[in-house]
Order: C-alpha cells, then sequence, then structure tokens
C-alpha cells in the first residue's frame, strides 16, 4: 500500500533549471555575474548572525522600504520566495476549480503551465506573434468566462521581447475588470524603451485594481540565490496574497539584502548598463554572423532555431559554453562577462558552427 497521491501530478512538468559544469561558461541562467551590492554583501553578512531567530513573517522591514520606493502604501505590497512562488500564490487566490482558466502567452516563462497545473486550474496558451512578442489582440480574443488570471511577461522570458506602453493600455483596458492580470516584470531593470514607450506597472496599476505587478531582487540585484520576489497590486489582492502566503517563506538573510539593496539602488545603473552594452554587442555580432535575433530588452538574447536548438545547444556544451535550448522553439543565451560572452560568440561564430545553424 502506497500513499494516494493527485494522479495528475504525473503530467506536471518539473521546472529545468539552467546545467551547470565545472570549469564551463554558464550562460543557461538568467543571473548577474556580479556579486550582490557591497551594502547588501554587508548585510548579509550580519543577518546570518542571527540566523537562529525566525525572520518576520509579513516582512514589514522591507515592504515598508519598497512602499516607500514605489510611491505606495504598504497595503500595496507583498513579497515571497522569488517572484515565482508569488505567481503561485496568484493562482491559488484565483483559481478553485479545474474549470479555472489562466491565460498567457507561449513560449513565455515555464514556471507559468507549471503553477497552473499545481492550482488544479486550466491553462490556455496564445502562441506568441512572429515578431516572437505577446499577441494582444489573440489574447484579449481568448478571455472567457472561465478566465481568472492573465500572465503577461513583459518583457518576455525567454525571447527578450518587450510591449510598449499604448500597447499595454489597450490591452488591459479590453480586459474585463473581475480578471486579475499580472505584470510580470521580472526585467524591469533592464528595459530600455523610450520614456514615451516605456512600460511601467507600477504606473498602470495605479488605476486599476485587476492589475497586479511582480518584480524582483533576483536579476539585475544580484541576489538569485537568497529568492525574494515582491508583487504591488490593490490592497484587496495583496491581502489575499498573504493568505496563503507560506509562513516564513522569505528568509531573515534574504529581506536584510533586498532592503540595503534599496537603500544602494543609486549603483545598480552602472551595472545594468554595462549588461546591455553587453547584450547589445552579442546581438548585433549574432546578426551579422547570419543569425536571426529579436531585439532583447532583457539580460540575455534569443536564438530561435526550432529543431536544431537541442543541437545548438549540445554543441556549445561541447565547446565550454552552456546556454539553454527551449524544446524546438529556439536558445536563451545569457550575458554574462565580457570574456564568456567572447567565448560563446567565438563558438558560435565559427565557420562550421555556421554551416549548421546560421
Amino acid at each position: 500500500m502506497t500513499a494516494r497521491i493527485r494522479p495528475d501530478l504525473s503530467a506536471i512538468p518539473a521546472y529545468t533549471p539552467g546545467r551547470s559544469h565545472p570549469g564551463a561558461v554558464k550562460l543557461a541562467s538568467n543571473e548577474t555575474t556580479l556579486p550582490p551590492l557591497p551594502a547588501a554583501a554587508k548585510a548579509i553578512a550580519e543577518a546570518a548572525e542571527l540566523a537562529h531567530r525566525y525572520p518576520d513573517n509579513q516582512a514589514n522591514e522591507l515592504r515598508a522600504a519598497l512602499a516607500e520606493f514605489l510611491g505606495v502604501t504598504i497595503e500595496h505590497v507583498a513579497v515571497g520566495c522569488g517572484s515565482v512562488a508569488l505567481c503561485q500564490e496568484l493562482v491559488q487566490i484565483t483559481c478553485a476549480a479545474p474549470a479555472d482558466e489562466v491565460l498567457f502567452a507561449w513560449r513565455s516563462f515555464e514556471a507559468y503551465p507549471i503553477v497552473t497545473q499545481v492550482g488544479n486550474a486550466t491553462a490556455v496558451q496564445v502562441p506568441l506573434t512572429p515578431e516572437l512578442t505577446h499577441d494582444l489582440d489573440a489574447m484579449a480574443a481568448a478571455v472567457t468566462d472561465n478566465t481568472r488570471l492573465i500572465f503577461v511577461c513583459n518583457p518576455n522570458n525567454p525571447t527578450g521581447t518587450a510591449l510598449g506602453r499604448e500597447a499595454l493600455i489597450r490591452f488591459l483596458d479590453a480586459v474585463p475588470s473581475h480578471v486579475l492580470v499580472v505584470l510580470d516584470e521580472a526585467y524591469y531593470e533592464y528595459l530600455r524603451l523610450t520614456p514615451q514607450d516605456r512600460p511601467d506597472g507600477v504606473e498602470l496599476a495605479r488605476t486599476r485594481p485587476n492589475v497586479i505587478v511582480l518584480r524582483t531582487f533576483s536579476k539585475a540585484y544580484g541576489l538569485a540565490g537568497l529568492r525574494v520576489g515582491y508583487a504591488v497590486g490593490d490592497p484587496e489582492v495583496i491581502a489575499a496574497l498573504m493568505k496563503v502566503h507560506i509562513p516564513f517563506s522569505v528568509n531573515r538573510v534574504a529581506q536584510a539584502a533586498a532592503i540595503a539593496s534599496l537603500e544602494a539602488r543609486h549603483e545598480l545603473l552602472e551595472r545594468t548598463d554595462a549588461v546591455i552594452v553587453e547584450r547589445d554587442r552579442m546581438r548585433a555580432a549574432l546578426l551579422a554572423a547570419g543569425y536571426a535575433v529579436p531585439s532583447s530588452e532583457t539580460n540575455f538574447v534569443w536564438l530561435p532555431l526550432g529543431a536544431r536548438s537541442g543541437e545548438f545547444g549540445e554543441a556549445s556544451a561541447e565547446a565550454g559554453v552552456l546556454v539553454r535550448p527551449y524544446g524546438t522553439d529556439g536558445v536563451r543565451v545569457t550575458v554574462g562577462d565580457p570574456h564568456e560572452n567572447d567565448r560563446f560568440l567565438d563558438f558560435a561564430t565559427d565557420p562550421g558552427v555556421l554551416a549548421r545553424f546560421a
């Protein structure tokens, strides 16, 4: 006799992290190669000395710091064990039956179908446009009476493409007010659209109670290993999130590091600008070599290699550079240090490799 486990769990794919291998250049995970900001590193060391004490379950100090930073009240902010934990909690607060639908573009963040199935809801996937952006018209048309939640990954992971402000506003205006729309802005700090076209989810959500924004300290702030993200939205939605929050899941060290990172945020721009320079350099070199590479507003570039994606990933690994193939859709390459990017470009632009993949 074995314990009775939900039979549908066998159909849920496991989240696949980027590979690691000693001695290889790892461009398979969207991490920053730089360590935490110095002030954050100091806060981490100090908080570690109090690791025998439980953290603040409500994360009130961090939420207050975020509220001040964003120009909202603390009641508009929740934190989670990375923004992916908040994604799952958002499914939990909106979906109560298998008929309830969670809508998102595909391909997009691979956690969306997983958290939807874990939440016992139905995933509705809308194909990207030929330009590899969210097809907002098709997504709006896919909304039904059963739609409870919509994920909009902007900029999109893994293609790197971004939606402009006006297009996003038109979409939000088209969605019924009872459907919760999640603007997943994990890569917000890397977004460099023109000021008039650069969407700010927090600003868009101020007058829309059905819009909630997710951001994270895992990317630009260099705290991926500590797992802390946050949500900004209507107080009623935030209160519901806090009801399903796993107690103490945002640990003491993560909270301290996030607060220190916010206080030292003026140091962040130099880092993100350096990543963007490398991102644009990589894309230009790949385009010049003959690859199709969509414009990226993130810390990675995307190669839409289709059925050749897995083969390209294996060839790159054999050359000592780990990248991230996505089924038969494409390959995501994180922007690393210049010498790491050079090593990838040396591989990708090798005449033999070009003959096979470009």
